[in-house]
């Protein structure tokens, strides 16, 4: 049996404002209200509230036969609830389907796994406890920010009894001429690993619309047939795991409505759920299905699902970049040990691997993607925001413990 492993990320950053060195210590949040706004509330619109209702109905017409996982972040959900209720309201709607899986990870969408080993256990808990308090259930599987993932973080999950399987990249220097579509174990056999299968994933987040593409338009048929032509490693009989991950926003903002991404999604689950050979499934049920010895994997070094190196070089492969990522640690830790909640929060709010992401200075099919979602002029700018932003909290800091107050800003 083929299991179809559809998990959408769900993710918007705290956008900075265009500072200057005139805004330092000047005021009370680096981060662009009205620009984080007007995002959520579009991609609410596009995305979130259409893409919502269609799963909500496919669920029940199918009667359970469909499933989906999600994992969605702390500042997602932060933002959700106080500018976009109803698509937060329809979330919470699919969670309680019992056909939809929410996946556990860093809070703040992070790249504290590469850096801070501590204040990532402390993301994750932040998360589960968040998952929990929203939608009343506790994740049972997990993914890093981006699909990062190396050996360390099976060890670092230990500390987690709820985490069974984790969710990463195939990336093809790991697999080598192994098959994504098997289920296998961590290096230390601790943890259950799916791993995307990229080239079917990217058909439909990244290819789906470019009429330059020699499959194109792609159709629920022509997808199932691709599927079905997949060279079926070894044992037929083994419970094999296609995994679709994207970002959720593939579903009418970066391929818009009117680019047939939804009757797209709405054909290809009534194509699966008809096929004798092919169903869907989640991350948790992975484990149980699991008909043979999962082999280990050992990774190292990062792997992730971003730019074709499916490495860590989208967010560190230049000095500013190191240097922004760095400094911003340095001054978390600073943060932690003067005590300042609010103040804590906004630097977190700056370990979102989005602001280094904007800081990347690749050319070509790379280049072009990160151009797409940062919302600045130049990497450059984008780097200077967010020193402002660094300096502004050490400002405020400083300012709070000389007038002898705590938590003034």
């Amino acid at each position: 049996m083929l299991n179809i492993v559809f998990y959408f990320q769900v993710h918007q950053p705290f956008r900075l404002r265009k500072l200057s060195v005139f805004d330092v210590g000047n005021i009370d949040t680096p981060f662009d209200r009205e620009l984080n706004r007007s995002i959520i509330k579009k991609v609410a619109k596009n995305c979130y509230i259409p893409a919502n209702k269609l799963l909500l109905e496919l669920i029940n017409r199918y009667k359970g036969q469909f499933k989906v996982a999600f994992s969605i972040t702390g500042t997602a959900i932060e933002q959700l609830k106080h500018e976009c209720p109803y698509a937060m309201a329809l979330f919470r709607e699919l969670a309680e389907t019992g056909c939809v899986e929410l996946i556990g990870e860093t809070y703040y969408h992070s790249l504290s796994s590469l850096y801070d080993r501590d204040e990532f256990i402390e993301q994750v808990k932040m998360h589960s406890k968040l998952i929990q308090k929203e939608f009343g259930v506790t994740p049972a599987a997990f993914r890093n920010t981006e699909l990062i993932y190396e050996n360390s973080i099976t060890d670092i999950l230990l500390k987690f009894n709820n985490f069974q399987t984790i969710l990463t990249e195939g990336a093809d220097r790991v697999l080598g001429t192994r098959s994504p579509l098997h289920l296998y174990r961590t290096y230390n056999g601790k943890h259950y690993l799916l791993l995307k299968h990229y080239s079917f994933s990217d058909d439909i987040a990244f290819r789906f619309s470019d009429r330059g593409w020699a499959r194109y338009p792609l159709t629920a048929d022509k997808f199932i047939s691709q599927v079905e032509s997949i060279p079926i490693p070894e044992d037929t009989e083994k419970s094999l795991y296609l995994n679709l991950f994207m970002d959720y926003e593939t579903f009418g903002e970066h391929q818009r409505k009117e680019t047939g991404i939804f009757n797209f999604l709405e054909c290809l689950v009534e194509k699966v759920v008809m096929h004798e050979f092919i169903s869907f499934a989640i991350p948790s049920e992975a484990p149980g299905g699991c008909c043979y010895p999962a082999e280990r994997l050992y990774i190292y070094p990062s792997i992730s699902w971003a730019d074709t190196g499916r490495d860590i070089s989208a967010w560190l492969s230049n000095d500013i970049q190191k240097n922004a990522v760095e400094t911003l640690f340095e001054l978390l830790n600073y943060i932690k040990h003067k005590g300042d909640d609010v103040l804590l929060d906004q630097v977190r709010k700056l370990t979102t691997s989005d602001h280094y992401y904007y800081m990347s200075t690749k050319y070509f099919q790379d280049g072009d993607i990160h151009k797409y979602f940062s919302p600045y002029e130049s990497p450059e700018n984008a780097y200077h925001y967010f020193l402002f932003a660094v300096v502004d909290i050490y400002e405020k800091l400083n300012m709070s413990k000389a007038d002898g107050v705590n938590n003034a800003f």
